[in-house]
């Protein structure tokens, strides 16, 4: 095990200012969404629903989840990255936090709604993103 670069005062600070929300691949992905004509038709991590989707749209019953690739154990490049320090802890908790998803994921779809996991490194790609993002909202018509 390798000793830590930071004191634990600065790893503190470092773990503290990792977010939950409001994250940068949320707000482009809100970016997206609102683009493609759905501003203010949907609300923000409902901590009702199982997960805490990060945009939910009850109209179509349809939510977003906007995963960090390491977090939660995507597998692409950064989310394949695995910490030298402590690797039986991240292994274990980040395979928690897949077996969360996927479970939140089945009730969620159990209860009536379609479920759409984003993650962090497609947001990158702005055209790919609003297509997929079209494709799962439909088409947004316009109130009159």
């Amino acid at each position: 095990m390798r000793a830590d670069v930071f004191t634990p005062t600065q790893r503190s600070a470092v773990m503290r200012a990792v977010k939950s929300a409001d994250t940068g691949p949320e707000r482009v992905v809100r970016e997206a969404v609102c683009a493609l004509g759905f501003a203010r038709r949907y609300r923000l991590n409902c901590t009702h629903l199982a997960g805490k989707p990060d945009l939910v749209f009850t109209a179509l019953r349809k939510l977003i989840f906007v995963h960090g690739c390491f977090w939660h154990g995507h597998e692409c490049k950064r989310g394949a990255r695995k910490p030298k320090d402590n690797s039986a802890y991240w292994s274990a908790k980040i395979a928690a936090n897949r077996a969360r998803d996927a479970a939140h994921a089945r009730a969620l779809a159990g209860a009536g709604w379609r479920v759409l996991t984003l993650w962090e490194c497609e947001t990158p790609d702005r055209t790919s993103l609003s297509r997929r993002l079209s494709r799962f909202l439909g088409r947004a018509t316009e109130l009159t």
